[in-house]
């Protein structure tokens, strides 16, 4: 059926084009006062096949009409001078007489004219079927080629489901004029004034349509600020190679703008290629993989073609999880999916032993600083004696390098999960230290901020609490955390592997120090739920309230990336800085760990914590928290 529309169609251009060759002939031989047009008979036909032979090569009976554009347009120029040039040949072979010699010229003109006319105007009025007058009025941010595009695609609707009343600019200079018709109405530093001078006017638009792909944090927040001063709801339009799958029921569908965006982070060139040297052919254990960070990490390290990938977790549904998705995205590489307790020394100690993994990046851990502060000896088994666990069984294993997943909270801890995690960061950079000096297994530690979007962290519970209609809970307003989204976290942390690793990398990026994560600025949690609520289309503190509960155990209002004896040293890597280290024995370090395991196992978290202040000096518990910021 498809098939003989298709030729339905070609066959209906092919006669339309006949025919427009035709009166082009006519008209031509009127120009040049050339007589008869029928004379000789054959003449009109010849003209008429001229023209369909010249229209071949630029495929001119399969043009879309509709969506005739410049490529278009050229091709019709071009096959009129073809069959212009082609005209006089046939008609000098039979024996015609040519009526002037400025015939081929006028020719050319009239079929240019006469072809390009009718495509132009079916386009300009299926386009206008599309109409500007009804639908939602919107106004878009953006003047580039996102916006023109947008406008076409809209102007294509049957019914448009939007009115757009302007554009506003990201650049400079081009107020006043216009975009497929609509017109530049300021910049982005005059939004508010734009605003207000459409409302002035009664043509206030429903929603900012962002277009352009490129806008982002502080511009982006300046932007969302205005809209909710004027009551305006923010969207995102369809990004260019999306158009069409944005195409719903109702025409043209806008979606949400991505709280990523918010965080203004730049795009950080990665050494792929280094990636794949380290991981491509070898034995890789991920440790904690059903979680956030280790299931992208799963996903990543896959891509890059291990010989064999183990998913350790002791979560059974997380883990089916990750397995299933592999099975499916990445069916050619050998996995094995093993259920394991990283506080299980002699389990995971078998695990090492039967897959003999050359490459291990650990990131089993309790990382949620209040259920820690209600189960402290859970998080320093897990957090502390877990690592050594998997530390030295993938040393007697003969692996290669390991990789532990750290978090700014080691830094100055106030929480037994950040306590734990500096502890835990202390016996795998003694390992380091070792390992460099012997040759044998590398520890290299990467510490970072918040996961946008992990599970546990501030953004699924804003989410959960917009759908139920607020209020959002803050637990302080001044409260403000480092983010960054998942995939970037662990690609950094595969480029900290790799230039870990490296023996060609300066020995002061391989001597026990931290790699810690280039965060960018930290992000007020209060400035985050006023986002979130206005990418909604909601009103913080009009249609959804924030209420501040106060700091919960452990927690500090402000997170940081280095200790002060930590000088951060640049690594001439992208979005990688060095933590310089603060060295300390694996073997005591290793004692201290089996004590205040010893003591959380049979309940004394009272001297397990005793223990874990003398090894961490800098940790000022802050158990109980003033309720001050309570509102």
């Amino acid at each position: 059926m498809a098939t003989r529309r298709s030729l339905v169609r070609i066959g209906l251009n092919v006669g339309l084009d006949g025919l427009l060759a035709a009166g082009a002939y006519v008209l031509a031989r009127w120009m040049v006062g050339g007589g008869d047009p029928l004379t000789p008979a054959w003449a009109l036909p010849w003209a008429v096949l001229a023209l369909l032979l010249a229209g071949l090569p630029f495929r001119l009976s399969v043009q879309y009409w509709r969506f005739a554009g410049t490529q278009d347009l050229l091709a019709v120029a071009a096959a009129a001078i073809a069959a212009a040039a082609i005209f006089p040949i046939g008609l000098r072979e039979g024996g015609g007489v040519m009526p002037g010699p400025s015939l081929p010229v006028a020719h050319a003109l009239a079929l240019i004219v006469l072809l390009a006319a009718p495509r132009l105007a079916y386009r300009l009025t299926q386009e206008g079927r599309g109409g500007s007058g009804g639908g939602a009025a919107i106004l878009l941010v953006g003047a580039g080629d996102a916006s023109d595009l947008f406008l076409r695609a809209l102007a294509g609707e049957r019914a448009a489901p939007f009115h757009v009343v302007g554009l506003v600019s990201t650049g400079s200079g081009q107020t006043g004029r216009r975009i497929n018709g609509q017109p530049i109405l300021g910049g982005l530093g005059e939004l508010a004034p734009v605003l207000a001078r459409l409302r002035e006017e009664d043509r206030l638009p429903s929603t900012l349509v962002i277009t352009d792909p490129h806008l982002s944090g502080s511009a982006l927040a300046q932007v969302m600020a205005c809209a909710e001063q004027e009551g305006v709801r923010v969207a995102s339009a369809p990004r260019l190679t999306s158009l069409e799958a944005a195409r719903g029921a109702g025409g043209l569908q806008l979606g949400p703008v991505a709280i990523e965006d918010l965080l203004n982070r730049p795009q950080v060139r990665l050494d792929r290629e280094g990636m794949a040297r380290l991981v491509q052919g070898r034995r890789v254990i991920v440790t904690g993989a059903g979680g956030t960070i280790g299931s992208e990490l799963a996903r990543q390290v896959a891509a890059l073609g291990p010989s064999l990938l183990v998913l350790v977790d002791n979560g059974e549904f997380a883990l089916w999880q990750i397995d299933l998705e592999l099975g499916e995205t990445a069916a050619l590489v050998p996995r094995h999916a093993v259920i394991a307790d990283v506080r299980d020394e002699a389990r995971i100690r078998a695990v090492f032993e039967q897959y003999r993994p050359e490459l291990v990046f650990h990131a089993a851990a309790l990382k949620h600083v209040p259920m820690v502060e209600a189960n402290p000896a859970e998080g320093l088994l897990t957090n502390a004696a877990g690592t050594r666990n998997v530390a030295d069984a993938a040393r007697a294993a003969g692996a290669a390098a390991m990789v532990l997943i750290s978090t700014d909270k080691a830094v100055n801890p106030t929480s037994v999960m950040g306590a734990s995690k500096r502890l835990a960061e202390m016996y795998c950079q003694a390992l380091d230290i070792q390992g460099r000096a012997s040759g044998g297994l590398r520890c290299i530690t990467v510490r970072f901020g918040n996961v946008l979007g992990s599970t546990g962290s501030v953004v699924p519970v804003f989410q959960r609490q917009l759908a139920r209609g607020g209020p959002l809970t803050v637990t302080h307003p001044d409260m403000q955390r480092y983010f960054m989204t998942v995939r970037e976290a662990v690609g950094l942390v595969l480029q900290a592997s790799v230039v870990g690793t490296l023996e060609s990398s300066p020995a002061f990026l391989r001597d026990g120090g931290i790699f810690v994560l280039d965060m960018g600025e930290p992000v007020k949690i209060s400035d985050l739920a006023r986002n979130m609520i206005r990418l909604a289309g909601l009103r913080p503190d009009v249609d959804v309230q924030i209420r501040y509960t106060g700091l919960r155990p452990g927690e500090k209002l402000f997170e940081e990336l280095f200790h002060g004896r930590e000088p951060a040293v640049p690594t001439g890597h992208d979005g990688l800085l060095m933590a310089r280290p603060r060295t300390a024995d694996a073997a005591i370090v290793g004692r201290a760990i089996d004590e205040i395991a010893g003591a959380a196992r049979g309940g004394n978290v009272r001297l397990a914590l005793a223990h874990l202040g003398r090894q961490v000096p800098e940790f000022a518990h802050n158990a109980a928290p003033a309720d001050a910021a309570r509102a």
